[in-house]
């Protein structure tokens, strides 16, 4: 870990496209705690319903970063082929392409500081993000720890990994 990061050293890591279905919300950055936990178990429940199981951890994409206004953000499970979405439920890709990944470990108020030590990070390195206009193209936080059985939030692990624009489309 670099002197003064919350973050150990990010890397380069190449991904395919991963599909998932999720509750696309906008939301003030004060309320993120408030309002969007009780999606993830929405999302869980609708996939369960549909007779499936998700392929991995859920996660966050954040699709529009406006700090002073609104985050536009999927809260995601990814699944093993592209469904059809249902009421409230969006089913979506995350891009392929080389993603700078990194794992936060403690409590989630520290993602913030994290995500900026990333950003950070990636600005001395020279790296440029995959954007649309002000829209990421993928930008995630991917909660590896379940608080059922890791009751202690200074131990949760979550992954960080941002979409680079690398030249390839995917």
């Amino acid at each position: 870990m670099r002197k003064g990061m919350t973050i150990p050293e990010p890397r380069l890591e190449y991904r395919k496209a991963q599909p998932y279905v999720a509750i696309r919300g906008g939301v003030a950055m004060k309320e993120i705690g408030i309002v969007l936990p009780s999606l993830n178990r929405e999302v869980f429940l609708w996939l369960q319903n549909q007779g499936m199981k998700p392929t991995g951890a859920p996660f966050w994409r954040y699709l529009l970063v406006d700090m002073a206004e609104k985050l536009e953000i999927d809260v995601a499970l990814p699944v093993s082929a592209l469904l059809r979405g249902g009421e409230r439920i969006v089913a979506d890709v995350l891009p392929a392409g080389t993603y700078v990944t990194t794992l936060y470990v403690g409590h989630p108020d520290g993602l913030t500081q994290a995500t900026a030590d990333l950003l950070s990070w990636a600005e001395v390195e020279g790296i440029e993000w995959r954007m649309k206009g002000p829209r990421w193209c993928g930008r995630i936080e991917r909660y590896l720890s379940d608080p059922s059985t890791e009751p202690n939030m200074r131990k949760w692990k979550t992954e960080l990994a941002f979409l680079t624009d690398d030249g390839r489309e995917g």
